[in-house]
């Protein structure tokens, strides 16, 4: 008999978090990975009787929301509970198992936040220092790179961002721009000194506990990295991290500094704590003492775009703030489609809502991303072919089908009945040793590696089945032998389900219901169910993966094919084809382009100022303008309408543009958005010597930024 799999001697205490999603946006299917791999890893550690709490938030915080729920109108608390309310139907969908849910705008993460930084000023690791940055007059804000352009300094390109020229790659600082711009008002930046507060990360102090704290903790990859950036010389020193952000700004106050707050990135990572003490609250867990106690660790799911931020700033805070700090930190990759990296415009985008609105079964999902994960650092592709073709021939055509093809005989014959175990099943036996092996991987979050031995025994038990043939043992009328055959099938079935119900949740529960028995534990892989056992009538477990579905999971991501001309106008041409090959008024006429009021609601459309208007050299059609959106700031768009207006005649013009188009890369730049133009029928009389397009004109008392309806 196979050694029994057993609990380890001494549980565990988890404390377990994914990395915070920021609050400006729904999910996309790279978060629903991360979420999918700690919740199997969690769910495993369940399954083996630890003691586990699994905590999440939003990330709330910032100027990006501050400036969002500004161009809505509304308060940032407002934008950021109206995209908290999304969150469960993500979760709930895809069975993540997540024990709380909280939000880093909480008086938790308030107290929390500024207690670390008391104390680490206490230690000596804070200190200020004058600053001097980039203000938006207009605005009345400090700008952060992200919001200054201007032309770059080395190559002259125009319309770069204030750390990098996406032409030739420099990267410099805000300030070595030529002729800045603030891209929230089109406004030329102002340079103006602040004090900021700094937490002194190069203290010996803290790279000493750095190079301790990594040993063994992290990814040989992660840990290659991270000693590297606390080894750097030179230009490539370890810095100190500034940690402050001045009015206006949405976030935590900096105590005793009034007009200052916490830099986003210093108050989101202690937003695990915070909704942890909110779960304890809740629970009535002694927070304090779960963190003091040596038994209990804190593990880390993250992506490898911030490990800089948790292998780094976020141990020495909690270190020199006499906080518990990180057991693990788990880093994985990003998630591509066919190879490439997600893209809506070229059809290679997943919408986790759209796969579950049109009905695919999230544990499919579930299952092929496990099969991709191991415990590096690498990329996980999704391939649509692929994905047909695993789900189907292992969940259905190996796993299941053990199941289907004998769950029948033990109704119908044996009164749902079955045998007890006989020794000398080497297939039951190789499984139960298998337990040990698989857990082995689980732990290591080999997942990858531990499906592919469980299927290993699928295929095992499938030659079992198919050796023995109980379809025809029923016909010759052997009853003891059927029973036998089909008993130690469920046998084997039962134990598949134990090692992939991390994965597949919700299908374990179906087998549970299925074989009368209680939700299933690691350690009952060291036990078969007994004589006489009587399990329920089968129904179908999972259907096949239609291909189909992929067709329409993909079809939602696409954009309508747009028409290439010499020089591609963000405003429609007045030849431009409709996809039929009709012209545009002609379609329309023939109803072919007739839209709903919920296909019309998606566009938004603003109140614009023209800044600037301009001459692009080489271009025969075109004018560069520069729009003023109010609180959505400054737009490039490119405009076909050279041949009707001088660029003087339009500056401090209001007109109308399409602000939520996809931004499209032209040989002259980026451009931002859609202005609208009328325009005559081709062939049509153009009434004397009146040009042939006409911007759109809002009344007077219009204002930029405000919506149209």
């Amino acid at each position: 008999m196979p050694i029994s799999p057993t609990l380890d001697s001494a549980p565990r205490r988890l404390f377990v978090t994914t990395a915070l999603p920021y609050a400006n946006g729904s999910f996309h299917v790279g978060h629903i990975m991360e979420y999918i791999q700690a919740d199997i890893w969690v769910r495993f550690q369940r399954m083996r009787g630890h003691e586990v709490h699994f905590v999440c938030a939003d990330d709330a915080h910032g100027a990006p929301i501050m400036l969002k729920a500004e161009a809505e109108g509304i308060t940032p608390q407002q934008l950021v509970a109206r995209i908290a309310a999304e969150r469960p139907k993500y979760l709930e969908g895809f069975h993540i198992s997540f024990d709380n849910w909280h939000s880093t705008d909480s008086p938790e993460n308030v107290e929390l936040s500024q207690d670390i930084y008391r104390k680490l000023k206490a230690a000596g690791l804070i200190y200020s220092r004058p600053v001097e940055q980039f203000y938006d007059p207009v605005k009345g804000m400090f700008l952060a790179d992200r919001y200054i352009k201007g032309e770059c300094p080395i190559c002259g390109a125009r319309d770069q961002y204030g750390d990098a020229c996406e032409v030739c790659s420099s990267v410099y600082q805000p300030t070595d721009l030529k002729n800045p711009y603030s891209t929230l008002s089109g406004a030329a930046p102002v340079l103006k000194t602040s004090d900021h507060f700094f937490f002194k990360l190069s203290d010996p102090r803290c790279t000493a506990f750095l190079r301790e704290w990594i040993g063994d903790r992290l990814q040989s990859q992660v840990a290659n990295k991270a000693r590297e950036w606390l080894d750097g010389e030179g230009e490539k020193a370890l810095g100190d991290w500034d940690i402050s952000r001045d009015a206006p700004y949405f976030g935590i106050p900096i105590p005793d500094a009034p007009g200052k707050y916490f830099y986003v990135w210093l108050d989101a990572p202690v937003g695990y704590l915070a909704s942890f003490r909110n779960y304890c609250a809740k629970k009535g867990i002694d927070f304090d003492a779960f963190l003091a106690d040596p038994r209990s660790e804190q593990i880390h799911f993250i992506g490898k775009d911030i490990i800089y931020f948790h292998t780094l700033f976020w141990p020495a805070m909690l270190k020199f703030a006499g906080y518990k700090v990180p057991d693990n930190v788990y880093v994985h990759g990003f998630i591509t489609v066919s190879g490439e990296k997600m893209s809506k415009s070229r059809g290679t985008g997943i919408s986790p809502l759209r796969y579950l609105d049109i009905g695919m079964n999230p544990e499919w999902l579930r299952y092929y991303i496990a099969a991709k994960l191991n415990a590096n650092v690498e990329d996980v592709d999704f391939n649509p072919d692929d994905f047909v073709a695993r789900v189907n021939s292992d969940l259905v055509g190996k796993y299941v089908n053990i199941a289907s093809r004998c769950a029948g005989f033990i109704a119908k014959r044996f009164n749902g009945r079955l045998l007890g175990h006989q020794e000398g099943s080497a297939i039951i036996a190789e499984m139960q040793d298998a337990a040990g092996s698989i857990r082995g991987l689980f732990e290591a979050r080999e997942f990858a590696k531990a499906l592919r031995e469980i299927m290993l025994l699928a295929d095992k038990a499938n030659v079992f089945v198919d050796l023995k043939k109980p379809w025809e043992v029923a016909k010759t009328g052997q009853p003891a032998d059927l029973h036998r055959t089909c008993t130690d099938a469920l046998q084997m079935f039962r134990l598949l389900t134990i090692f992939l119900k991390p994965v597949l949740p919700m299908l374990a529960a179906s087998v549970e219901k299925f074989l009368n028995i209680g939700p299933l534990a690691w350690a009952d892989a060291g036990a078969l169910l007994p004589a006489e056992h009587r399990i329920n009538a089968y129904s179908h477990l999972m259907t096949r993966v239609d291909p189909r579905l992929l067709d329409a999971l993909f079809e939602s991501d696409k954009e309508a094919p747009q028409v290439n001309t010499k020089e591609t106008s963000s405003t429609p041409h007045p030849a431009t084809p409709a996809k039929s090959g009709v012209p545009v008024a002609h379609a329309a006429a023939e109803g072919h382009l007739t839209i709903s009021i919920d296909d019309f609601a998606k566009i938004d459309l603003r109140i614009a100022r023209i800044v600037r208007a301009e001459y692009v050299d080489g271009a025969d059609k075109l004018l560069r303008l520069t729009l003023d959106l109010g609180a959505l700031g400054a737009r490039q768009v490119f405009a076909g309408i050279k041949s009707a207006y001088d660029p003087a005649s339009l500056e401090g013009r209001l007109t109308v543009v399409v602000a939520n188009l996809a931004p499209r890369k032209m040989r002259f730049g980026l451009s931002e958005g859609m202005v609208l133009a009328a325009s005559l029928e081709p062939g049509s009389a153009k009434g004397g010597d009146a040009p042939g397009l006409y911007l759109l004109v809002p009344d007077s008392g219009a204002q930029p930024g405000m919506r149209v309806k």
